[in-house]
């Protein structure tokens, strides 16, 4: 079987990396035929990384052109502009980007899609907006399941939390939707609830396995196209910036102990707020993954992304690893711009778990299935809901 995705909001491509890393046994299953993003950095990293076929632009503009032709698809994937929803904006009830997926429901239904992926911001699941966008699918035969997801539960060195919609026209996704998990949080204590983990899950991926061999970081710039080094460089700190990291020196601290142990060091508006914020200026832990990247992971002042050890921030490449990029995937812009782009990806591991969610649900619906391939889909199903689905 053979799957045609089109990527929208597609920033630098993890969401399709994702699907393209996904075999069913040692053959690809997902190929990309259109994407779109505003960004045109991000669609040069993403038409350098998957073919020339994502498109540049503003999507609501593409689509009232009457020379725009959608293609053909059996998935679209994508991750409407996340920040009008965000708790972190204040201004979220007027953002007109909550809007945008709007078009995103136009090119599925342009596109014939039987399936679509929505990312989004853990917030939207509670919104008025995910009541319509309900409504609008179902108007257009779809039936939907939603669910806050964690990236680490699926093997992402980051407790990423996101919500994902996955919405049907063969079925009710319910049959393979949320995923089971692969991972587990190792100080959970309490017994894991068999109905969301799969058989043998493993502990979580820790910020050590995902860059724990990267060396000192070179020089300060970027170097080259492919190849680990290529995002592995520092910053130009100022000595007060440096002296604030050494006053900190194990995992895990935060503004708080840099209060504790050097408040003459203290930014005063830190000293101020003496509630909240317990990540800024945090460094990681080796044995744990890594907090949510976002687009400014290369400041400490904006969360915990100082390096366990070191006394710096994480990288890019540290970054694009713990979203999980593999060191050959080729980034386009200058360092803010790429930052931009690791940072509003979706977790490419956590992008292949959906990939092989969307995979078993058009297997688990196809009618011409085997009576071989039926009867072990049907023993997956009776695991996980404990009772037939074929009969």
């Amino acid at each position: 079987m053979k799957l045609k995705i089109i990527d929208l909001f597609a920033g630098a491509g993890g969401f399709t990396l994702g699907f393209k890393q996904f075999k069913a046994g040692d053959k690809a299953v997902f190929d990309s035929v259109w994407a779109n993003d505003f960004n045109k950095d991000a669609t040069e990293t993403y038409n350098a990384n998957f073919g020339v076929h994502c498109t540049h632009g503003d999507i609501v503009s593409i689509l009232e052109d009457p020379e725009t032709v959608i293609p053909q698809a059996d998935v679209v994937i994508g991750g409407p502009p996340c920040q009008g929803f965000s708790l972190l904006n204040r201004n979220r009830e007027l953002d007109p980007r909550k809007a945008l997926w709007l078009p995103f429901m136009d090119i599925v239904q342009r596109s014939g899609a039987s399936v679509f992926i929505m990312e989004n911001v853990p917030e939207l699941l509670t919104s008025e907006e995910f009541k319509e966008i309900e409504r609008v699918a179902n108007d257009l035969g779809f039936t939907i399941r939603a669910s806050k997801l964690i990236a680490a539960n699926y093997g992402v060195a980051q407790v990423r939390t996101r919500a994902f919609i996955m919405g049907s026209k063969l079925a009710d996704p319910e049959n393979v939707f949320p995923p089971l998990r692969t991972h587990r949080d190792p100080r959970d204590k309490k017994a894991l609830d068999l109905k969301l983990y799969k058989p043998n899950a493993q502990p979580w991926t820790t910020l050590r396995e995902a860059i724990g061999d990267l060396d000192q970081p070179v020089g300060t710039e970027i170097r080259g196209e492919k190849g680990t080094n290529v995002l592995h460089f520092g910053r130009n700190p100022t000595p007060m910036s440096i002296q604030r990291y050494k006053a900190i020196p194990e995992q895990g601290m935060n503004r708080f102990d840099l209060f504790r142990l050097a408040p003459e060091l203290t930014p005063q508006c830190w000293i101020n707020k003496k509630s909240g914020g317990t990540d800024l200026f945090g460094r990681l832990w080796w044995d744990r993954p890594s907090v949510t990247i976002r687009t400014e992971f290369f400041k400490p002042e904006k969360g915990r992304y100082l390096h366990p050890e070191q006394n710096r921030p994480i990288t890019h490449r540290e970054a694009a690893r713990i979203q999980a990029f593999p060191d050959d995937f080729v980034f386009k812009g200058s360092k803010t711009e790429i930052a931009r782009q690791i940072g509003n990806a979706v977790a490419v591991g956590m992008a292949k778990t959906i990939a092989a969610t969307v995979y078993e649900h058009f297997l688990l619906t196809q009618p011409e299935q085997t009576p071989v391939t039926n009867k072990r889909l049907n023993c997956e199903w009776q695991k996980r809901n404990h009772q037939p689905l074929i009969s």
